[in-house]
Formats: C-alpha cells, sequence, structure tokens
C-alpha cells in the first residue's frame, strides 16, 4: 500500500514540477539552518554526557546579591565540604594561571607551550580522565608535575612516551611529565585544557599578595578558581544544597554587603547553561540556543505555510483525481494517507537537498570565530542520523496534515458535477492568513537584520573619547618592558609607548571596592594600571591635576587617576576638589593620593553602562605595551620585530593591532550575530516570495480564460496586470500593518538591555518597506504581466 503511495506521490511530483521546486527548495533550505541548529544542539549536549557518575558531580557556583551568579568561589571551601558536609564523598579544585590562561590568539604568551589548569589529583577521577602513560594515583601529587593531552605531548616531544621529560613554563619554571591522558574524541568535557599542573606546585610560586593574605586561603577571594564535588550514593543534592548555604552563613556576616552564598550546578547542567560569570571556557549559554533554535522554527514554518497554500490552492487541479478515487472505492482514510506520503516524500527530498547544503556551506561556517571558540567541527555520527530521519518525516506531517484533511473531505458527486465552481477557505480564508503572516515575519526578520548591522556599526566606529587608530600591542611575554620601550622610542616611526595591564573598550574589566575612609561606604570602581605615557598615547587631557611623575616612579605606587563619574560618585564636588583627597582600595592599607582627574571614556564593552574608573601605577602588572606609530602598518611591524629581536631575540614576539583587540567582542558576538539574522532574514523572505510566486502562478493559470475576455473586451496590458495583482497587494500591505508593529516590539527588547543602542528611525523602517515592496512587485508583477501579455485567441480556442 504504501508503495503505491509514494509512487503515486513521485508522478505528482513530477507532473507538478514548479510547484515541486517551490516546496522541495522551500523546506530543504529551511531544514538546512534548522540541521546547522539541531547538529550544535546535539554538540553541545555531548558535553560531560559521558561521565558515568554525572549525577553526583556538582559545580559549586557562588551567589551574590550584586552580581550574577559566579562559576568561580573560594578555594578555602574544599576542606570545609569534606570536613563537615557527611554528603561529599570528594572535592577537586581547578585553577587558572597555568602556562596561558587562554586558548584564544592573541590572549596566549606564543612562548608558553601549554594552556592549562592547576588542579588537585581527584579531578582526573571525577571527570574519568584516563591517562595511557602515568600513575593517576600519583600523576597530580607532587609540585611541578602536569599530565599533558596526547595532542599537546605529540606537539611538544618526539618521544611517543616523555614520561619523566620536562617543559619550560614561562616564568612559572619547568615541570616533569608525569601522565599523558588517552585520547577519546567523542568524550567532550567542558573544561578545555592541553595540560593539568599539579595544584600543589601553587604553594611554591608564592601566590601571597601584598597585604599578606594568600588568596588560597581566603573566604573573601571567590574568583581564584573552580570547585567541583562528588557526593556519596546515597546522598542528596538538596540536604548538601542546605548545608552549602549554612557554611555561608556561617563565614559571612548577615549585613556585609559583599556577602556570598553557594549554589550545586550538576555536571551535566555547566553546558548549555545558563549565562553566568566567569565560565572556565566558552560555551552556548541556553538563552542563545533558544534564539537559535526559535529562529530555525520560525523559518521552518514558513516553508511548510508554502507547502500548505500550495497545496490548498492546486485543489481544483487534485479535486477530479479525488473525486474519481472515491467513486471507484478508496476510503477517505487512504486519500488522506496518500497525501500524506506526497509530504514525507517531498520532506525527504527536502532533507537531502538540505543536507547538501550543509556541506557546501560547512567551510565558511568553520570560519566564524564563535565556531572555532567552541571547537565546534560540525562531526556527525550515526546517532544522528535518526534525528534527521525523525525530522524529516515530522516535517512532512507537518506540512501535510491540513491539506490532506482539507483534500480528503471533498465529497466525489460534488466535484464531478461541477468541480469547477468549487472554493475551498474562501473569503479571507486560511491561504491568505499564512500568506500575511509569512510576509509579517519577513519583515520582522528585515529589519531586525538592518538594526544589528547598524548596531555593530555603532560599536565599531562610535568615538570612544580616546585616539584608537595607528595603534599596536605587544605582549612582554617574559621580556623586560623598560627595555624594550627604550628601544622602541629610538625609531621614527613610533610617537609613544605606554606600558598596561590591559586595554580598554575589549570587555576586560578589574574591580574593586574603594571608599574615601576605612569607616564610609565602599563603592565599586573599575581600574586599568599604566604607566605615565599612557595619557599621551591614548590622546586623553586633565580636567584637573596632574599626571604620574617621570622622575618619581616609586610616588606614583600611591597616587591614582580618577574619571567624573568617579568624581560625582564619591562627593568631591568637582575634578578640582578632588585634586589631594585620598581614597581606600579594599582591605589594602594603603592610602592613594588622587593626583588627577581624566574625562569620561568609555572604557567598558559598549553592552555596558559608563561606570567610575580610575588609573592606577603598579609595573607589576604591566602586560603589555601600547605602541602609537606614524607611517604603514608593515614599517611599523617590521620596527616591533627589530627592536624585539634585540631585547629579546630567544622569544617570538607576539602582536596585536589596538582596534582588533578592541572590536573581537563585537566582531565574534554581534558579527556572527548578524550573520545569522540576516541569513535568517534572506531565508524567509525568498521562502515567502517562492511561495508568493507560486500562489500568483497558480491565480495566473486560473484566471487565463477571465484575462482573455478582457483583452477582448478592450482591457489594456496594464490594467489587467493590475486587476491581477491588486488581491496580493493588499495581503502585503495587510502583512505591513501587522509586521511593523511586532518588528518594532521585537527589537526594543534587545535594544533597550544595551548602553549604546541605535534607534528605529525612519529611515530603518522605510528601507525594510522598500525591500518587501520591491520583491513583491517584482516576483507578482511578473506572473501578472505574464498573464496579460497571452493572446485571448490562445487561451479561447477551445471554448
Amino acid at each position: 500500500m504504501w508503495k503505491n503511495y509514494l509512487k503515486v506521490a513521485f508522478r505528482n511530483l513530477m507532473r507538478y514540477k514548479i510547484f515541486s521546486f517551490i516546496n522541495i527548495f522551500g523546506l530543504g533550505v529551511s531544514m538546512a539552518l534548522s540541521l546547522i541548529v539541531i547538529t550544535l544542539v546535539l554538540d553541545q549536549y555531548k558535553y560531560d554526557r559521558h561521565n558515568t557518575q554525572k549525577e553526583r558531580i556538582f559545580r559549586v557556583n557562588t551567589l551574590s546579591e550584586k552580581y550574577k551568579p559566579s562559576a568561580t568561589t573560594t578555594m578555602e571551601l574544599k576542606e570545609t565540604l569534606l570536613a563537615e558536609v557527611p554528603g561529599v564523598e570528594k572535592a577537586a579544585r581547578i585553577k587558572r594561571g597555568f602556562g596561558n590562561i587562554s586558548m584564544m590568539d592573541f590572549k596566549q604568551d606564543i612562548n608558553i607551550p601549554v594552556t592549562g589548569y592547576f588542579a588537585d589529583p581527584e579531578i582526573l577521577e571525577l571527570f574519568e580522565l584516563e591517562l595511557e602513560a602515568g600513575n593517576p594515583a600519583t600523576a597530580l601529587t607532587e609540585p611541578y608535575s602536569v599530565v599533558l593531552t596526547r595532542e599537546s605531548a605529540s606537539k611538544l616531544f618526539r618521544n611517543p612516551n616523555p614520561i619523566g621529560e620536562s617543559i619550560k613554563v614561562g616564568e612559572q619554571g619547568e615541570f616533569k611529565v608525569t601522565g599523558i591522558l588517552k585520547e577519546n574524541p567523542d568524550q567532550k568535557s567542558h573544561v578545555m585544557f592541553e595540560g593539568l599542573a599539579s595544584f600543589a606546585t601553587l604553594k611554591s610560586l608564592n601566590p601571597v599578595d601584598s597585604t599578606g593574605h594568600d588568596p588560597l586561603q581566603s573566604w573573601n577571594q571567590i574568583h581564584e578558581g573552580y570547585m567541583y564535588v562528588l557526593l556519596q550514593e546515597q546522598a542528596s543534592s538538596e540536604q548538601v544544597q542546605a548545608q552549602l548555604h549554612q557554611i555561608a552563613q556561617d563565614h559571612y556576616a548577615a549585613d556585609d554587603p559583599n556577602k556570598h552564598d553557594f549554589a550545586l550546578q550538576n555536571l551535566a547542567d555547566i553546558a548549555l547553561g545558563p549565562d553566568i560569570n566567569n565560565p572556565i571556557g566558552p560555551f552556548l549559554p541556553r538563552i542563545f540556543v533558544i534564539f537559535l533554535s526559535a529562529l530555525a522554527a520560525i523559518v521552518m514554518l514558513t516553508s511548510c505555510f508554502n507547502y500548505t497554500n500550495l497545496s490548498i490552492a492546486r485543489s481544483l487541479t487534485r479535486a477530479k483525481e479525488i473525486g474519481i478515487r472515491k467513486v471507484t472505492g478508496a476510503a477517505r482514510s487512504q486519500i488522506f494517507f496518500q497525501f500524506i506520503a506526497e509530504a514525507i516524500l517531498t520532506a525527504g527530498l527536502a532533507l537531502a537537498f538540505s543536507w547538501i547544503l550543509v556541506i557546501l556551506s560547512k567551510p565558511y561556517l568553520l570560519n566564524l570565530r564563535l565556531v572555532q571558540l567552541l571547537r565546534w567541527d560540525f562531526s556527525t555520527s550515526l546517532e544522528v542520523y535518526p534525528y534527521l530521519i525523525g525530522f524529516a518525516v515530522l516535517v512532512g506531517l507537518m506540512a501535510g496534515f491540513f491539506p490532506a484533511v482539507v483534500l480528503s473531505s471533498l465529497q466525489p458527486i460534488r466535484v464531478l458535477k461541477n468541480f469547477g465552481s468549487i472554493r475551498l477557505l474562501s473569503r479571507f480564508g486560511l491561504r491568505k492568513a499564512l500568506l500575511v503572516i509569512q510576509f509579517a515575519i519577513s519583515l520582522v526578520f528585515i529589519m531586525s537584520a538592518i538594526l544589528v548591522y547598524r548596531q555593530t556599526d555603532l560599536f565599531l566606529n562610535k568615538d570612544r573619547g580616546f585616539a584608537v587608530d595607528d595603534k599596536v600591542l605587544i605582549k612582554l611575554n617574559q621580556t623586560d618592558g623598560e627595555k624594550l620601550k627604550a628601544e622602541l622610542i629610538r625609531f621614527s616611526n613610533v610617537a609613544s609607548v605606554s606600558a598596561i595591564s590591559h586595554i580598554p573598550g575589549a570587555g576586560v574589566t578589574m574591580g574593586d571596592d574603594f571608599k574615601v575612609t576605612p569607616e564610609a561606604e565602599a563603592y565599586e570602581m573599575d581600574y586599568f594600571h599604566v604607566d605615565e605615557e599612557y595619557l599621551s598615547n591614548m590622546e586623553l587631557g586633565l580636567l584637573a591635576g596632574r599626571n604620574f611623575s617621570e622622575q618619581n616612579p616609586e610616588s606614583n605606587k600611591t597616587q591614582i587617576l580618577i574619571n567624573e563619574l568617579a568624581v560625582e560618585k564619591f562627593g568631591f564636588g568637582s575634578p578640582t576638589e578632588a585634586i589631594g583627597q585620598a581614597i581606600y582600595r579594599g582591605s589594602d592599607p594603603t592610602l592613594y593620593e588622587i593626583i588627577g582627574v581624566v574625562p569620561n571614556y568609555i572604557h567598558r564593552h559598549m553592552l555596558m553602562q559608563d561606570a567610575p574608573m580610575a588609573l592606577m601605577y603598579n609595573p607589576a602588572e604591566f602586560g603589555q605595551l601600547q605602541v602609537r606609530f606614524t607611517g604603514g602598518e608593515k614599517a611599523i611591524l617590521s620596527t616591533l620585530q627589530a627592536a624585539w629581536d634585540k631585547v629579546n631575540p630567544d622569544l617570538k614576539m607576539n602582536f596585536e593591532f589596538f582596534e582588533v583587540e578592541m572590536n573581537e567582542l563585537y566582531n565574534v558576538f554581534f558579527g556572527v550575530l548578524g550573520k545569522v539574522v540576516g541569513l535568517v532574514a534572506f531565508l524567509a523572505i525568498t521562502i515567502s516570495c517562492l511561495g508568493l510566486l507560486g500562489m500568483a502562478t497558480y491565480a495566473a493559470e486560473v484566471k487565463t480564460k477571465e484575462v482573455a475576455i478582457r483583452k477582448s473586451l478592450g482591457a489594456s496590458i496594464p490594467e489587467i496586470a493590475i486587476q491581477l495583482s491588486m488581491g496580493f497587494v493588499k495581503l502585503v500591505g495587510i502583512a505591513i500593518l501587522i509586521g511593523l508593529p511586532l518588528a518594532w516590539l521585537v527589537n526594543n527588547l534587545w535594544l533597550e538591555n544595551l548602553a549604546y543602542r541605535v534607534s528605529i528611525g525612519i529611515g530603518t523602517i522605510g528601507l525594510s518597506l522598500l525591500f518587501i515592496a520591491l520583491l513583491t512587485l517584482l516576483t507578482v508583477g511578473s506572473q501578472a504581466l505574464k498573464a496579460a501579455l497571452l493572446n485571448p485567441s490562445d487561451s479561447l480556442r477551445n471554448e
């Protein structure tokens, strides 16, 4: 029976080639987008799912009244958990700082061979990391021991079993290789690394800060690292959570504005989890996946609308066929399943077409920065294919169900007696409603794409209040900054050189609590460590006071510059009145003297509001040089290399242009977002126009004789074309009336969350409407004009 259904379905697809193409193409491109989202979700879903103890493993996050939950917590918590919480079987700490802190290009020191973490020995057991060489019981117990991944071991050593050999990790010293991890490509973890060093090493690296406190033993240092616990088999996570809450109450005063609490997050819920501060690695927050899934679902629905529309529009063509089938004994259920079979066959062909599109687009997708950060390789295992087949069947059922119900309900007497007079779903009807919804959705996407493009342009080109052009950054990477600075300034194309901790506007900020007296209320203030050349390098002026002294660098360490917002926040009155005032930082007893006030400039990323900010002087924090140059980029790169080779010839130079580094956040997130929304807008309007083309083509075919009679009675070609187009133009007009307020509402929801944002003005609305109008006129007008140009004698020859 089903063989016959599919045979008839294939014949109908070949008979109505235009409608088949529209349906397969529309479903195919939308299914391609859906397949990309499905593979992304499945890839993210794989993280940590292989762990056989995942139901019992949790990460301890830190809660705060001021900020979002943080993935980091105090390292002191481990001993308390093991001693006071009976339900905790094991606990393991992970801390950043071993080798490179990031796997992202410029943030790496290219002279350090490995990127990883310091970790407790228990981490191997908790994450079920198998060693192909080495003893897991002792691999991470001794200081200066390291476990490498197979990939990094092969990169660093010719010997396939480098156990006992050493690697030099920058100024941290030499580490002995005590283990090599077994490769398991199908087992993905949310913790990405090339090596794990023993946590015991930290005691040798002198972690005590300037105040004499060990951050690893401080309950106030909640950003030091990550804590994972393995609960006992019979333990309840709710009970452990209650005990964690009690521990927080015991260590933080109830009236402390900086008090914290702790929360458990299951290992399997970290990937695809909520957006939190200080994630251990790049991941897709759940809201982003929901957003992508919603986009794919909307485009998929528009394609299903097309199928429904065109199937019902062809009802008159199929009506006689249905009548004859019923007269010869076919039951309604048989006709229903015949149309369902056609829909599923169409969806199956669309799936094959969509898979080809995904394969063709794979190189382009792999070049997206966000995809590279997530290490998403679009690899598919056999377990994916049942999802794809099920998806195709589901799409076929969605698209074909309503047409199958409507067409299988036709009465044979009526369709055979006078089938030309049948009108399904007349007046406004479902077909027109679906067409209106399609174009309303398309208008929303078109306006969204325009706004995302304009917002990205604003982020990249807005005046930030400081000089951006003609600057290049050099990571110091174990190099004497003063020597390199002195060497660089000798070159004629180097205008100025400044030593800094990090650059403004790139999304990286350091902050602490500051107060005017030890008893006064503390306010959080961002800060940057800079030298005396920073203001001139950035072309920043002073509103009051002076800059850091070049002659007396020691005195600079107890002096500070603040911005206008800080003057206002701390109640200093005016920039002039702020000069000479004292300010305290956190628990540091040092008294900092305010020596200067700079204008407000955008030092945070532009998703956030401006905030109080300070410039401080601490050479120990200088991690890079900021070089302002004249002339071309090739010339300055040659200059940088020459200076670097003279100061530190044994190490490679790591550089990046200032503007590129500053705009990386916007290019990664909004660049990808713009491409995604733009693609979805293109697909939505393409699918809508294909549906409109199919409807217009069918309308022109149905009205062929009417057009011939009108022409015979003297109607002109423009009059006939307008007559045939007017119904569709009205529908698009209704779609605009619905889509405009919807587009305004949807886009305001995300724009309102941005500190610096574009407005939805007349230009954006006008460009969106112009785009819709042109496509509508081209789509409908071409078919209307084609019908109007037909020779009446050819149409009426058989009448």
